[in-house]
């Protein structure tokens, strides 16, 4: 990691990082299982409910890397704590909307707030982090996406049975309270984070160019597509193929999306033990690739396809970690790291607003689920490409 002289790693601050993160994408999550609490309360269609769900993907496609520049030249521990902030308002500006209006609003600031915190945490947590042990704190930081997802999805239900959306919300306020705090208790150990002066145009050139960037970026948005896909179309199965009850449906579902946590894990040790990330890319996408042809395949058995479910998203955990933590890397210094993240961020929102409409698409011209293999082996085939190249690079 340029710049970074620790002997040791601060372990309090990295676990305050990637508890931010892991509370600003809770706000992710909550809103797909809160949806029709929403609808019923404002009245909302099904267009309204689309722009809901899209604003955070949205956001990320247009502004991933602009906000990742603005984080380097802002100072990553001031951006990071305006994000939970932002985040923050944005939520109490939901729970204060009488008739709906400001719903899309709430969502739009919160997202901005997500987009401040992702491309900022990663510098904080190299800073905070020992030269040896950066791989394993980058895995680490990694989880953070799932970890939000899933957590969500396990707390939403007693939430929304007893307070309705609104309960969902505190919870999610009240987090963000106690991880600005944390964050702010540890800000001794980022004191380094922006001793040097940020060089404008310069360092963004010196971020940007160069192809590995780009390559990451590309992949990150194909490991977007195939995960999503299988995000997506669980719970749609299960409801409508196989009838099962709300609360197995987000048992399973959460399930799906939580074991990628230990394939992030395993991606920051396999990383730390020098293997090539490329390589690692290109193993995981095949791996990925093999998996949905069983989870999108009619003979094999349901308990075999949802064991393919968990394949899919276990082993490709490991790309998130390969990508993220790459920025390291290929900084030259600090005041790089963040416009790099939100080109990363801005790669695997594209793979997920495109490719979700796009599965649907081939799965509505065909009339079967078993059509969107052909979506997600092309994506898988893509990865494995891109990690080559990025194996060839020698970063």
């Amino acid at each position: 990691m340029p710049g970074t002289r620790r002997a040791e790693t601060a372990w309090p601050a990295v676990a305050a990082v990637t508890l931010c993160g892991i509370v600003v994408a809770m706000n992710i999550g909550k809103l797909p299982i809160a949806l029709p609490y929403l609808r019923s309360e404002f009245g909302l269609s099904l267009s309204e409910a689309g722009w809901l769900a899209a604003a955070f993907s949205a956001l990320a496609i247009l502004f991933g890397l602009l906000i990742g520049i603005i984080a380097d030249r802002f100072g990553a521990l001031r951006f990071c704590l305006l994000g939970l902030a932002v985040s923050g308002f944005g939520g109490m500006m939901g729970l204060a909307d009488l008739n709906g209006a400001l719903l899309l609003w709430s969502r739009l600031i919160e997202g901005l707030g997500f987009l401040a915190v992702s491309v900022s945490a990663p510098v904080l947590v190299a800073t905070a982090s020992a030269s040896a042990q950066i791989r394993i704190t980058m895995g680490i930081w990694s989880c953070y996406m799932p970890a939000g997802a899933s957590l969500c999805i396990l707390l939403a239900p007693p939430l929304l049975e007893h307070n309705g959306w609104r309960g969902l919300w505190w919870l999610v306020l009240i987090l963000l309270a106690v991880s600005f705090a944390a964050v702010a208790l540890q800000r001794r150990h980022f004191s380094g984070v922006s001793k040097r002066r940020h060089e404008g145009m310069t360092d963004i050139r010196l971020a940007l160019h160069q192809p590995v960037p780009w390559l990451l970026a590309l992949t990150f948005a194909a490991y977007a597509l195939q995960f999503f896909a299988v995000v997506i179309w669980l719970p749609t199965f299960l409801q409508e193929q196989r009838a099962l009850s709300p609360g197995i449906i987000a048992l399973l579902s959460a399930l799906v999306i939580a074991v990628n946590v230990p394939g992030n894990l395993a991606g920051g040790a396999l990383l730390h033990h020098h293997v090539n990330r490329g390589h690692l890319i290109a193993m995981a996408s095949l791996v990925m690739g093999l998996a949905s042809l069983g989870i999108f395949s009619e003979d094999v058995p349901d308990v075999l396809r949802y064991a393919c479910c968990l394949v899919l998203t276990g082993v490709g955990g490991v790309i998130p970690v390969a990508v993220l933590s790459s920025s390291v890397v290929l900084a030259p210094t600090p005041q790089q790291i963040g416009t790099l993240q939100g080109l990363y961020l801005q790669g695997s929102n594209f793979g997920q607003f495109a490719g979700i409409p796009l599965i649907a698409g081939v799965v509505a011209a065909s009339g079967q689920w078993q059509s969107a293999f052909a979506v997600t082996a092309s994506a898988s085939a893509v990865a494995i490409v891109l990690g080559l190249l990025v194996a060839r690079s020698g970063k």
